[in-house]
């Protein structure tokens, strides 16, 4: 065992490697902010597109939900389906016109300087509150990844959990703090292939040697799923009980998160042409079908795989890192190829940390630097602030990171909340209703944000959070709260004037 984990290490270590040299080799071409943030507008159809949905998807696709399912069953399967119809929508009806807004709309480079210029915003109170937005739930989205990577090490090689986190940190920070938008993109188009090939390979091979579905059916009932192997397997059913209605509606609204994601919006912003954006949507619907679809196999033939091993006490999210380590050093002695198959769930929490702290750094750097605090401040010290950001988001989020005990499906649901409620609505609004107006918008993120901090942080009911008393996702509230709000605090105040009603016409004319 001690010959396969140094080959596992020496994957890991060539392949952090390889991300460290991606990111020093863009490094030279960042000469502006437009560079450093949108990789100059010139993104590929299928960089844009792995790296959108890399950067989406997280260690929460190989871990949190995989876990959730070897836990508790097929029930869990409804946020995958939210997603993938999240993922449709925001292909199908966002990313084009919002490409043609941000251009339209002042060449926009940043989701807050969107909303700002959108709506002509001279006092700058949507740029402010959009950014601080951003980076008080990245912090959070950020931790999770950071959760996921420490994890990893500590599972694979027994290091310190909190040694483990610190060399994840480190590496993602070399490299995102040195190529900026590109080196992320190129590195997250890496990461999306490895992540696709692992989903893939390691289920089939693992029901091969389960020899079917009579192998799999015996080795569940070995490891007492809950509510047997019926109900373990029933689309309806949650652990040993049937699913209610408001929690399947709980788990379909993760799809609403997508409207609002800035690290995902951005890759909209940045493609090349209408034509290259055409190319994504189906290279990304693609791999967003495969990947939560065999992710969730990974959860049911995971459990079967181990058995008659349980893992219980919060290591359910192991059970992707599990399988590869049993498949390819114990049963296989592959252990070059299960390194390598490791390295995919590496890629998976790199590809989303690198987005969240670039969007972080460009809305503390370009927003509130540049668009509120100096107005004056050239490239140069707007790159210079965005790495100082990019540094110290790291450091907070690992700070969060540091409970060894955080649960990466926790984190995760609390941040794409978060952000899907103030931001989606606001999207939604500002590309398609004419008569949305900045005081509606205003209103809407503050509202969106507020309820889910309400919903999730607060102890108002005996000591508990209405989260968790209820068992509604907050995104699925704070969302219809925002759009409520943006819609009568428009109608209450006055409606946007001839230019900002002429550049709406022109984006949907596709006159630009």
């Amino acid at each position: 065992m001690s010959n396969a984990i140094g080959w596992i290490l020496l994957a890991f270590a060539l392949y952090l490697l390889l991300m460290i040299v991606i990111g020093a080799l863009y490094a030279k071409g960042n000469t502006s902010s437009e560079e450093y943030f949108l990789g100059g507008r010139n993104l590929g159809g299928f960089v844009a597109a792995l790296s959108a949905q890399a950067s989406d998807m997280s260690g929460w696709l190989l871990m949190g939900l995989p876990g959730s399912i070897y836990a508790l069953g097929t029930g869990q399967i409804w946020i995958a389906v939210g997603l993938f119809i999240g993922t449709v929508c925001n292909w199908l009806f966002i990313s084009g016109r919002l490409r043609r807004y941000t251009i339209r709309a002042n060449n926009s480079l940043t989701l807050p300087t969107y909303f700002e210029n959108r709506f002509h915003d001279n006092k700058k109170i949507l740029l402010l509150i959009s950014s601080i937005t951003i980076v008080i739930f990245f912090l959070v989205y950020t931790a999770s990844a950071l959760a996921a990577g420490g994890k990893l090490f500590n599972s694979i090689f027994g290091i310190d959990y909190k040694i483990a986190l610190a060399i994840g940190a480190l590496v993602i920070l070399i490299y995102t703090f040195l190529g900026g938008f590109m080196a992320v993109c190129v590195t997250d188009f890496v990461q999306g292939t490895l992540m696709l090939i692992g989903l893939l390979a390691v289920p089939i091979i693992a029901l091969g040697m389960l020899d079917g579905g009579a192998g799999i059916t015996a080795a569940l009932e070995s490891t007492n799923v809950p509510g047997g192997v019926d109900g373990y397997l029933n689309a309806f059913s949650n652990g040993s009980r049937p699913y209610t209605v408001v929690e399947i509606l709980s788990q379909l609204a993760w799809g609403l998160g997508y409207f609002g994601m800035p690290h995902i919006l951005v890759r909209f912003m940045a493609v090349r042409d209408e034509k290259e954006l055409k190319k994504s949507k189906g290279v990304a619907l693609a791999w967003v079908a495969l990947s939560l679809f065999f992710a969730c196999l990974i959860g049911v033939v995971g459990r079967a795989f181990l058995a008659p091993a349980v893992l219980a006490d919060g290591l359910e999210e192991n059970v992707f890192i599990e399988m590869i380590i049993v498949m390819f050093t114990e049963k296989m002695n592959a252990p070059v190829i299960g390194g390598i198959f490791l390295c995919g769930i590496l890629a998976a929490i790199m590809s989303t940390a690198d987005s969240q702290l670039l969007v972080s750094a460009s809305s503390m750097a370009e927003d509130i630097f540049r668009g509120v605090i100096k107005k004056d401040m050239d490239d140069k010290t707007v790159m210079k602030v965005s790495r100082i950001t990019v540094f110290v988001i790291a450091i907070l989020a690992f700070l969060i990171a540091l409970d060894p005990n955080s649960s990466i499906m926790g984190l995760v649901s609390n941040a794409w909340a978060g952000l899907g409620a103030a931001f989606g609505p606001a999207v939604l609004m500002s590309l398609f209703w004419k008569r949305s107006n900045l005081q509606g918008t205003v209103a809407g993120i503050a509202a969106g944000a507020l309820t889910v901090i309400v919903w999730d942080y607060l102890p108002l009911i005996k000591g508990a959070t209405i989260g968790s008393v209820t068992g509604v996702y907050s995104l699925l509230i704070g969302f219809f709260v925002s759009l409520l709000v943006i819609v009568v605090v428009s109608l209450l105040t006055p409606a946007p004037d001839e230019e900002i009603l002429k550049e709406f016409d022109d984006v949907a004319a596709k006159r630009v």
